[in-house]
């Protein structure tokens, strides 16, 4: 039975010195023996970590005991090695890079979309006026390449930062239609939500991102695996790494 727990967490939230909490979450969670990456921002925290359960969902609780993170939720899903060779603690610009200042998620999420209701849509074929429904994987094409939603559009950026762009280059496909952007954990889908209302479109984010929907959903819908970013490189709906993986 897999004995690793395996965690990805974020939350839009401000930090005013993002620094200083630095060596406060690096001494606490090589004491709690976790490997893997946090990442710290003005904007917030994105964290993926492995370790012993209970020290990984410790180590959390810790986290949360700071009111800024007190809404911080994590996916799970477990292995039988830690599929990470260290742990690191850093601080950037943004958690996750967009370069675009006016969108800022710490001020305010924009709507999301359970998996449940998502389910429900795409069953039907339509949201609940009867809308068209659009999937916009907001992901790196390489991640699309794994596995995506059947018929989300696929704009193919190399990287995040292009998304804006290529969401402005393809506008007409969205106009007048419900749009529910995703991605891996939610945190790229939810920057992107944003930026697609800000351009007055009817977008939401899928809460929890695949993971979550895979968690909640299966493999409803889907078609393949999902990249995640550690020695894993890729899981399945049911949330274990792919054989030869």
């Amino acid at each position: 039975m897999a004995s690793v727990l395996n965690v990805s967490a974020y939350l839009f939230t401000r930090i005013d010195h993002p620094a200083s909490l630095r060596t406060v979450l690096r001494e606490r969670a090589s004491e709690a023996g976790l490997r893997g990456t946090i990442l710290l921002a003005e904007e917030g925290i994105n964290m993926f970590l492995a370790g012993d359960g209970d020290a990984v969902r410790g180590f959390l609780d810790e986290v949360r005991c700071d009111e800024r993170f007190a809404a911080l939720r994590a996916k799970e899903s477990w292995s039988d090695e830690v599929p990470f060779g260290k742990l690191l603690v850093k601080v950037k610009r943004e958690i996750i890079r967009m370069d675009r200042p006016e969108v800022r998620p710490q001020d305010g999420r924009a709507p999301v979309v359970t998996p449940a209701t998502l389910r429900r849509w795409l069953d039907r074929g339509a949201d609940d006026e009867g809308r068209e429904v659009v999937l916009v994987d907001t992901r790196n094409a390489f991640e699309v390449d794994y596995g995506t939603f059947a018929g989300a559009k696929d704009w193919r950026i190399d990287r995040f930062t292009q998304f804006p762009d290529a969401a402005d280059s393809h506008r007409d496909e969205l106009e007048g239609k419900t749009v529910v952007s995703f991605c891996t954990g939610g945190i790229r889908c939810e920057k992107a939500a944003l930026h697609l209302r800000a351009e007055g479109l009817e977008a939401y984010q899928l809460e929890g991102g695949i993971l979550g929907w895979f968690e909640a959903q299966g493999a409803a819908h889907w078609n393949g695996d999902c990249f995640v970013f550690d020695e894993r490189e890729a899981l399945d709906p049911a949330l274990s790494a792919r054989v030869g993986a």
